[in-house]
């Protein structure tokens, strides 16, 4: 029997495996840098707006109410008028404006309405040209 010789074949087997030890040292090395510089990186202040109180109210206010079932009310000057719907209202708020276009107008809805009819609400008013419009703000907690 003769034996094979190994010495021959000088062919090299390829490693199938990924050498970890260059990529952990790449990782252990962006931890450091990481958790030296986060304590220094400086949080950034964010202006929420405030709100302001009027030194006096003015004389004509046109209040737009949007009840809990997003039926929309007039209220001028404290004094309720029949709904509305939201295709008349812009006429509805000029006409009682009296073509004062520096008379305020304040939307207030109730806390289940849902946010798209308020905004519904006031991107109408300012389409058709109303020139001051508000939210109406709750001051205390509830």
């Amino acid at each position: 029997m003769a034996a094979v010789s190994q010495r021959g074949s000088s062919r090299r087997r390829t490693i199938n495996e990924i050498n970890m030890v260059p990529f952990i040292d790449v990782m252990l090395v962006l931890l450091i840098i990481f958790m030296v510089t986060a304590p220094l990186i400086t949080t950034g202040v964010i202006d929420l707006p405030t709100v302001g109180k009027s030194k006096q109210r003015p004389e004509h206010v046109v209040e737009v109410q949007v009840g809990s079932d997003e039926t929309i009310r007039l209220r001028v000057d404290g004094k309720d008028t029949a709904p509305t719907t939201l295709a008349n209202l812009p006429a509805r708020v000029r006409e009682v404006q009296a073509g004062d276009a520096n008379t305020p107008v304040i939307i207030s809805a109730d806390r289940t309405v849902k946010y798209e009819a308020v905004v519904k609400v006031m991107d109408s008013l300012q389409r058709s040209g109303v020139q001051r419009v508000g939210l109406s703000v709750k001051t205390g907690l509830p």
